[in-house]
């Protein structure tokens, strides 16, 4: 009995011992980077009670930084956009355990968890652009407009554009089928003026724009979100572009030429009419005085 009330006072000791170590506040979980077009936060949970967060980030191999609103904050989410100033380097966070805001601690080292590391240039997710539909007159040219989605990155008081942050690597993926149909077609254009001369002047077609960086590395980050689908509408062919013109001529021929016998034989039918009411009045029998 004495051998197991050590034994059991030895693993409470042990406990305590590697709470001490490791600080009193739970750590942060599900640490992860949330962005698009360079709109980036960093979330994690569970909401914290008693305690607070602290969020570090850093470029590999360089000092930590703070945000002072990600600072001993009860919030689960911090808006790094404007702290990732180049797209092109790769950050790390760390989510600190630590006391609320305005309280002491006793500890040195507080728990942390560690995030992923993000690339913003390869890593952010593509938005969708906006995209303005052009069929011309005679409907043997559709031309597509698109504009270029603006990011959360500034140079100066510039917003930058998806184009002023990837230039010549931005490409755009045209889909394109016709209305109520399933089979599609694809156009991938490096420019924002994009002109589809191979449908059919009678149909109605539907197209769908995504963003398209095929230099990323990672196939799933290389497409963009769909544009919302704009659909042109169906067009009946003008009279004259379906006949020719010496097919519109006879045709208006033959029918003034029916209208001139159909008159023609009116007029006969009336005249033949009067003369016969004539020649019946004139072979009646005079009337008595």
């Amino acid at each position: 009995m004495k051998a197991t009330a050590a034994a059991v006072a030895c693993v409470s000791l042990c406990v305590l011992l590697a709470r001490g170590a490791s600080g009193s506040y739970p750590k942060a979980q599900n640490v992860s980077w949330n962005s698009i077009n360079f709109k980036t936060l960093l979330t994690w949970g569970p909401p914290p009670s008693g305690y607070s967060y602290t969020v570090e980030y850093y470029e590999v191999n360089k000092d930590k930084q703070r945000l002072p609103t990600c600072f001993q904050t009860t919030n689960t989410a911090c808006d790094l956009s404007m702290s990732l100033t180049d797209p092109k380097t790769c950050y790390i966070a760390e989510v600190l355990s630590q006391q609320p805001l305005g309280t002491t601690s006793d500890l040195i080292e507080f728990p942390y968890t560690r995030s992923k590391p993000f690339c913003p240039y390869t890593d952010t997710d593509l938005g969708r652009p906006e995209v303005t539909v052009e069929v011309s007159e005679d409907r043997k040219k559709t031309t597509l407009y698109v504009s270029d989605p603006l990011s959360a990155l500034f140079r100066g008081q510039q917003q930058l554009s998806l184009r002023d942050i990837f230039a010549d690597e931005l490409q755009y993926k045209v889909t394109y089928r016709r209305n109520k149909s399933t089979g599609k077609k694809v156009k991938v254009s490096t420019g924002n003026v994009i002109e589809l001369t191979d449908l059919d002047k009678k149909e109605s077609y539907c197209f769908n724009v995504q963003a398209y960086v095929p230099s990323r590395r990672d196939w799933a980050k290389q497409l963009g979100e769909m544009s919302q689908t704009h659909c042109t509408n169906a067009h009946d062919p003008p009279f004259t572009s379906v006949y020719s013109v010496g097919v519109i001529a006879a045709g208006f021929f033959l029918i003034l030429m029916i209208i001139g016998i159909t008159i023609a034989l009116v007029v006969i039918c009336c005249k033949r009419r009067r003369n016969a009411q004539k020649s019946g009045k004139e072979g009646l029998p005079l009337r008595d005085v």
